[in-house]
This record gives structure tokens, sequence and C-alpha cells, in this order.
């Protein structure tokens, strides 16, 4: 059995129990991607009637249930895990796809998307906490990562020691052709910096 996504035993009866109240014979679940390789990927998770089912689909069978994987998205799943909390309201349903918004690369990818990569992956989740985001313009002839900040980043005066201090040095240890990062941002728009 090929294994697209990993669905944990709580999360497969969780799911079982769903389709059996839904009483549509061969009624199985669907897993796909919105946009994905974007920042508003979105790992969705849908009832499937036979009649739903995508000719590229890929079938992953489990014990008690059917999911059919959209072939597309199958990249952009490495790694992802649904799983199933049970509480005292019931439980929560989660899905969890680290490589949604960028499918996982490796020594071999182009430089470039192995910096969108660290970006998306360890970099901006930092950033975010105050609002900020860091994009790759381009990376030059001479391995230097051009990069934008926004958000919270924009303007923000602490932004030269992020700059240095966090992304450079990811990206220099990380990505053996990055010599150096340069910002590009025009940080006298302070509107929403975070330190001003």
């Amino acid at each position: 059995m090929t294994t697209y996504v990993t669905i944990t035993p709580d999360a497969e009866d969780y799911l079982a129990q769903l389709l059996e109240k839904q009483n549509v014979e061969g009624m199985a679940v669907r897993v796909f991607i919105t946009q994905p390789g974007t920042k508003y990927a979105e790992t969705c998770l849908a009832y499937c009637r036979p009649e739903e089912v995508h000719e590229s689909d890929e079938l992953q069978q489990m014990d008690k249930l059917r999911v059919f994987v959209e072939a597309m998205s199958i990249p952009y799943l490495d790694e992802a895990v649904i799983d199933f909390a049970k509480d005292r309201m019931g439980g929560q349903l989660t899905i969890k796809a680290p490589n949604a918004k960028m499918p996982k690369v490796t020594d071999d990818s182009p430089v470039e998307e192995r910096i969108n990569y660290l970006l998306y992956t360890e970099i901006n989740p930092g950033l975010a906490s105050h609002g900020g985001e860091v994009s790759l313009v381009e990376f030059t002839d001479d391995g230097i990562a051009i990069l934008k900040f926004g958000g919270g980043c924009q303007g923000c005066s602490a932004v030269d020691m992020t700059l240095k201090d966090g992304v450079e040095a990811s990206l220099v240890a990380k990505v053996p052709e990055v010599q150096g990062v340069r910002d590009v941002t025009d940080h006298t728009q302070t509107d929403n910096a975070y330190f001003r």
C-alpha cells in the first residue's frame, strides 16, 4: 500500500465513523491542497462520493476507509499527518502539512528553491511573530541573495540585526552557494514597523 499522507489510528477511526453517518455507498475522503506551493496554500480534507473521484487521484487504501489524494498535491503532502486528539468535548481533527506551501527540496534542487524553502519553513515563521516576512527577489551570479522584507519588518529599526544575525547566518550555513544577502526593502516606510 502506498502512503501519501500519514493518518493516525485515532484519525482513521474518527473519519470512518464520519463516513458511516453519511449513508452513501462507497463514500471516501479526499485530500488535496488549494494553491499548493504558495503562501496561501491550504490543506483540505473533504467527503468524496464515488462520482467525485478524479481520474488522476491516487488511492490510499486503509483498513477502515479509502483516501483519495489529488495527484498534483502529492509533492506538497510529504511529511503530512492527519491526527485526531480526543478531549472532553469529543476531540479535534488536525492536519499538519509542513511542505504545503513549498515542496520539500533536496541538495539537487535549484538554489532559488532551496533559499525559498528555508525562508518559508524556518525564517518566516519566526518573523511572523512580529507580523513580518522576507522573500527572495533574486539570486545573483556572485552568490548574493537579494531579499525584500515586508509587514512588520519593513522600516523596523532591528531589521539590520535580523538580516545579518538571523537570515544571512541561516542561509549561508544551509545553502553553500549563498555568499551573503542584500536587503532591497524601502525602509523609509515605517507604518507597520514592529520596532520604530
